[in-house]
């Protein structure tokens, strides 16, 4: 029986540019890694890199372009059960990331 995947996507535009953007998006995978134990794996590309993360109940990927970082994740099932908190605390992790 296969079971629903709870994901999560979160989108933000911004003017920082892409190598601030990707100093953000470095960052991020480094208290991701230090917090929660996600193994990272960054791919940088002319106009846009990809993050790859995986563990701790997620997996998924941050795309970071000039313009826009975007993130897909799919949460296993126990992480499932806290979605809503885990969105709000990326919601909230991109927004100081931005505003900065």
């Amino acid at each position: 029986m296969l079971r629903p995947v709870s994901q999560i996507l979160i989108e933000r535009s911004h003017t920082l540019g892409l190598e601030a953007a990707r100093q953000h998006a470095r960052h991020w995978a480094a208290q991701a890694t230090a917090k929660f134990g996600v193994q990272c794996r960054y791919e940088a590309g002319s106009t846009q890199d990809v993050l790859h993360f995986d563990g701790s109940g997620m997996q998924g990927q941050l795309q970071v372009s000039a313009e826009q970082l975007r993130l897909e994740a799919e949460l296993g099932f126990l992480a499932a059960m806290f979605q809503e908190k885990i969105e709000a605390k990326l919601h909230a992790q991109f927004d100081a990331m931005l505003a900065s």
